[in-house]
């Protein structure tokens, strides 16, 4: 029982830790509900849409670090909390806040599309494997203007690029890797059908409160 414990302080900080709905809050800071403008989402690409660049890289940074903080945090100062398991910890805090993120207890479970946050906790534990997706998503979001599109193909790219660089080593970091990449395909299923139809909208910064009715 005793070595569970450090297991589930870890998962519920972690945890915590990602329910910290930036977005929402830069959004009352400025007079707004952030849900009730663009796409109603609270991430980073919809306050960048409504509130402008500043407060969308402010969030985009804050959800980043959301992820990579508690990934560091095991790796950092509680490693002797965890032994040889170190890694697989660092990856379950990474996984655990995107979940707060994706399903916060403090928005009543409607949260971002975790994105952000899983980029920032997987560059903590899988750097090597984040190289690859980022790139990736830099190079279609260029060509495309589709934050969707590059963000679902780097998500692909980072669960093949975990399986390459990690998999001989242990399999349990490659196969969270995996579920998380699941998590923001899944979170994305609205946007791949408009991309299919069509009828999704390319990337722009808004003026403030301006809606858009097929942003991320």
């Amino acid at each position: 029982m005793e070595t569970l414990i450090p297991w589930l302080v870890m998962a519920i900080l972690a945890y915590l830790a990602g329910c910290i709905p930036t977005g929402y809050w830069l959004g009352r800071l400025h007079g707004i509900d952030i849900r009730d403008h663009g796409s109603g989402n609270v991430g980073a690409t919809n306050v960048f849409r409504c509130l402008g660049k500043k407060l969308g890289t402010l969030t985009l940074i804050v959800d980043a670090l959301k992820g990579l903080l508690p990934a560091l945090a095991i790796r950092i100062w509680l490693s002797s909390w965890f032994g040889d398991a170190v890694h697989e910890a660092s990856m379950m805090a990474a996984a655990m806040a995107v979940v707060g993120h994706v399903w916060p207890v403090t928005m009543r479970f409607r949260g971002g599309k975790g994105v952000a946050t899983a980029a920032g906790g997987l560059l903590g534990v899988v750097p090597a494997a984040m190289g690859p997706a980022i790139a990736v998503w830099i190079m279609l979001f260029v060509l495309s203007g589709y934050v969707s599109l590059a963000s679902m193909t780097a998500a692909v790219t980072v669960a093949v690029a975990a399986w390459i660089g990690y998999g001989a080593e242990t399999q349990c970091i490659p196969a969270v890797v995996s579920v998380l990449a699941a998590i923001a395909l899944w979170r994305h299923r609205a946007n791949a059908i408009r991309l299919i139809n069509g009828t999704e909208s390319r990337f722009q910064v808004l003026r403030r409160h301006k809606t858009t009715a097929n942003s991320k």
